[in-house]
């Protein structure tokens, strides 16, 4: 896993067979959001217009935004509201302005109620309106104003002086009189039009003033977040951080998956691959206590970053397997043929596929006459955080029976360590799997004993391999 790539798959698993846990993560995260609806106020939220008349262009509609949420109008609106233990600094995040289509400025106000939310967005529309035109009317500089007059002034006694010039020219008898004089009305007819354009400039740079368009609309509903919201989004929130944690555990994941890395990690051979029959329910480990139940009712008691178990042969395909691995162990081993299946503790997948070995060893046992050709299995269970593997007493080895995707390598190597230490050669590894059985035998030949048999040992019984 923590080489594969997240696919759909991979979350469709988890939503499978984690959605108890999900579930119960969903109640709580919705009950947190209802909880946090609790402590945050509900705020309402509406907008009053302001319309500038004219000619806007957009960098000047944003600084008219500006203006209508600076400090100077929140704080005429607050003494202008008179709401106690109010101010302009908290208002001030309570009010908002953006510059809309059409020269109009929107002013939006928040506040504990949808009366009071009116009164303030209405309240800071006016006092924009009102500072804006203040602003205006300090920049009339008398000084400047009294500028344009000075100049026409200039230009009716530059045009005087004109035709004074024109009349001592004579009344163009001459060429040069006539040249004269034509000069003199092309200069007369561009002077005029100059003070034509500058009236016409200061015409168009007198604004009208801003206007309100009528009061703030009563908000209907709360503003966002609403409760539902909160809680929706706490329920969604608690699933989501689930499943990133599900995923980012199985990355970073140490689980051994493969035959060769968990034979690399016993320092074994791998004698062959056996599949287990059952669904969910073989991945269960056994046992009882508090924390076993509670992982039951939270649905955790089973992994859910393995596939899916496999459609599985009949039975006579499964017992092939078995046979196999039974015939390369009295391949490999020397009379008496006596061997530990050493078993972790809570791998119920590797605990009943060495059951069924054992089984198949007792039944699939070759007749001589010193008994020579028997495979003797005994089955023990080994804790992984402390592994240890009884004293060799005529064994000729251990075999360790695992399932993919349960344990670490260094859990692995643990128990290789202890086999060597109580002075047992680990002869293979055993790689067990969960498959669907088939409710159908394709094959009439009688069904052998599948016991649980712990333990194998005596006379051989008949049977061929």
């Amino acid at each position: 896993m923590s080489d594969d790539t997240i696919r759909l798959v991979t979350i469709g698993r988890i939503l499978r067979r984690r959605g108890r846990l999900l579930t119960i993560l969903a109640v709580v995260g919705a009950l947190v959001g209802y909880g946090a609806s609790l402590l945050i106020p509900p705020r309402y939220t509406t907008s009053a217009s302001v319309l500038l008349p004219g000619a806007w262009e957009e960098r000047e509609l944003l600084t008219q935004a500006e203006i209508a949420t600076s400090s100077v109008v929140v704080d005429r609106a607050a003494a202008a509201l008179g709401w106690a233990g109010v101010d302009g600094i908290e208002l001030r995040d309570r009010v908002t302005a953006k510059a809309a289509d059409g020269n109009i400025i929107k002013i939006s106000g928040t506040a504990d109620t949808p009366e009071r939310a009116q009164r303030l967005s209405d309240t800071v529309a006016e006092e924009f309106v009102t500072f804006a035109a203040q602003i205006m009317g300090d920049n009339t500089d008398p000084e400047a104003a009294a500028r344009p007059e000075a100049l026409r002034q200039s230009v009716a006694k530059t045009t005087r002086r004109i035709n004074e010039l024109a009349d001592e020219a004579g009344p163009g008898r001459s060429v040069e009189s006539v040249q004269t004089r034509t000069e003199l009305a092309k200069l007369r007819t561009a002077l005029q039009e100059a003070v034509d354009r500058l009236e016409k400039a200061d015409t168009a740079t007198d604004r009208p003033d801003m206007v309100v368009m009528g009061p703030a609309a009563r908000p209907a509903g709360e503003a966002p977040p609403t409760r539902t919201q909160l809680v929706g989004g706490g329920a969604l929130l608690f699933v989501l951080f689930a499943v990133i944690g599900h995923l980012a555990a199985a990355r970073v994941g140490r689980r051994l998956r493969t035959g060769a890395d968990i034979t690399a990690a016993l320092g074994s051979t791998l004698l062959g691959a056996v599949d287990v029959t059952g669904g969910r329910a073989a991945d269960r480990p056994k046992g009882g206590g508090a924390r076993a139940v509670f992982r039951r009712l939270l649905g955790v008691d089973v992994r859910w970053d393995i596939p899916s178990p496999g459609a599985s042969g009949d039975d006579e395909s499964r017992q092939i397997r078995y046979r196999r691995v039974c015939a390369r162990l009295r391949d490999r081993l020397p009379a008496p043929r006596r061997l530990l299946v050493v078993v972790p503790d809570g791998d119920e997948v590797a605990r009943r596929a060495a059951a069924q070995l054992v089984a198949e060893a007792e039944n699939d046992s070759s007749p001589d006459s010193s008994n020579s050709g028997l495979l003797v299995l005994h089955v023990v269970g080994v804790s992984v955080s402390r592994p240890m593997v009884p004293d060799r007493a005529g064994e000729s080895g251990a075999v360790v029976v695992v399932s993919a995707g349960s344990w670490t390598a260094g859990e692995l190597a643990g128990i290789a360590e202890a086999c060597a230490d109580a002075r047992h050669e680990v002869v293979g590894t055993v790689l067990a799997g969960t498959v669907w059985a088939r409710p159908t035998r394709s094959s009439g030949r009688p069904r052998r004993a599948t016991a649980p048999v712990l333990a194998v040992g005596g006379a051989a019984k008949g049977g061929e391999r």
